[in-house]
């Protein structure tokens, strides 16, 4: 099991969910709480339904999305001829 520094209720794992990021210690992946998010649940409604979390869990999970977004895009120019 992998963490990301700064992140440790996210953790990654081969043999859990594919080794997408998930929540520490549940098979809860940050994909699915940013759609739920995303989607109009609140963050109660959330743990209405994963009673297993906490409001940490979802907030880290949109922190490190965040974080994920903050990546520089560099446009290519094209060769000259």
């Amino acid at each position: 099991m992998v963490s990301v520094p700064g992140f440790e209720r996210i953790t990654f794992d081969p043999h859990v969910m594919g080794g997408r990021a998930c929540i520490c210690g549940t098979r809860v992946t940050v994909s699915l709480i940013l759609n739920l998010i995303a989607n109009g649940m609140t963050t109660e409604e959330t743990i209405e339904a994963y009673p297993y979390l906490d409001p940490e869990d979802i907030a880290q999970a949109l922190h490190y999305a965040a974080w994920l977004a903050e990546e520089s895009v560099y446009t290519l120019e094209p060769k000259a001829a």
